[in-house]
């Protein structure tokens, strides 16, 4: 494993990041970075009023995000170590650019450059691509009490935002390695070959 190596698992709400996050690094003996979610105090605010909520949500979690990308820089790369998180920092652009408008976009924009541009970025990215139906399902299972309200028209726009960013990050950054896999075809979970076949690509891209 080549030292340093930075893994991102990606993917929208309910593909199920944490989780196949959480296996990669017990399989491949890594440390694990993991988003802060439930803490955000705007997150069920947000859901019932998006318009009203969602520049300090976004506000919560970049701020949350720089800190602990900033740690991982300092406590692991620097060091050569490798290490996988279950978030790329581009998904604050992925849900802001859905959910601001006009002037709080922009002040947005130049806050999240100004703060993430020198950030280390993952170099490899595990992409969870699933159907409306299947995230729908996975949220109704996990049961978060903020998540009971998300409106099935803005999860479908954000499968397309994801699969936008993802294409965006393609193209602008070649050198990051993309895995793409079908998170309503696969079971990662129940299905343990499945889960050893992914594990099996990332060992041999960061190999």
């Amino acid at each position: 494993m080549r030292p340093g190596h930075f893994i991102a698992v990606e993917g929208p709400i309910g593909a199920g990041k944490t989780t196949l996050a959480s296996m990669l690094a017990e399989e491949l003996h890594l440390p694990i970075i993991k988003e802060i979610v439930e803490e955000n105090p705007f997150l069920d605010k947000f859901y019932h009023n998006i318009d009203e909520w969602s520049f300090q949500l976004e506000m919560f979690f970049l701020c949350n995000r720089y800190k602990q990308l900033e740690d991982t820089g300092l406590k692991y790369l620097e060091k050569q170590q490798p290490v996988i998180s279950d978030y790329h920092i581009y998904k604050n652009l992925i849900f802001a650019m859905r959910t601001l408008k006009g002037i709080k976009r922009e002040k947005y924009q130049q806050i999240y450059h100004l703060l993430t541009d020198d950030l280390p970025k993952p170099n490899m990215i595990v992409y969870i691509r699933a159907n409306l139906e299947t995230l729908l399902e996975r949220i109704e299972k996990r049961a978060r009490p903020f998540e009971k309200a998300i409106d099935p028209a803005y999860l479908q726009q954000l499968i397309e935002d994801y699969d936008t960013a993802m294409n965006s990050l393609a193209e602008r950054e070649p050198s990051t390695k993309i895995i793409t896999i079908n998170g309503s075809e696969i079971d990662f979970v129940e299905n343990r070959k499945q889960f050893e076949h992914i594990a099996s690509q990332v060992k041999e891209l960061i190999s």
